[in-house]
């Protein structure tokens, strides 16, 4: 089941797999709303594991779900405040385009991207001017278009996120 907001990406995956091969029934798709078909999917016994993406909130309920089940197993991530630990032996060019890439690539929507950037004393004064000269580099806008580095957020409630966040 993938994100409500990812159906037809999911729906595109799903053809290829099957076209070099993969069996039907051994991949499916079943796209829907968390709360109804996925909660249905975690709780129906012929599920023997569940890997997941999202929230904490929902990952917890899941857990709850899979522990009235019995011992079945759950790969939750569920996006942290993922940090870049940078001492004086780093290379600041190297940095910047590192916490560049890891930073905005997928405009930032993945649970590995990076949220804190952490600087030693010592390099601090020689990355953040170039970090800035690159952020400001970055050009937003129409994913399709070549000269575009950061495309748009998936939804309103993401905008809203990050609008909070910040």
């Amino acid at each position: 089941k993938p994100a409500e907001q990812t159906p037809l990406i999911a729906a595109e995956a799903v053809r290829i797999l099957r076209e070099a091969g993969f069996p039907g029934d051994a991949v499916q798709l079943l796209p829907g709303q968390g709360e109804s078909v996925g909660a249905r999917l975690v709780a129906d016994p012929r599920v023997d594991g569940v890997v997941f993406t999202g929230s904490t909130e929902v990952a917890e309920i899941i857990h709850r779900t899979l522990a009235r089940r019995g011992n079945v197993p759950l790969v939750a991530e569920t996006g942290g405040q993922n940090a870049m630990v940078v001492d004086s032996s780093a290379l600041p060019e190297q940095v910047v385009a590192d916490a560049i890439a890891s930073a905005f690539d997928s405009a930032g929507q993945r649970c590995s991207a990076l949220r804190v950037l952490c600087l030693q004393e010592e390099i601090a004064g020689r990355v953040l001017p170039m970090l800035a000269g690159a952020m400001a580099e970055l050009a937003v806008g129409e994913p399709s278009r070549l000269a575009t580095d950061v495309g748009p957020i998936i939804d309103e409630a993401a905008r809203a996120g990050l609008e909070a966040h910040i």
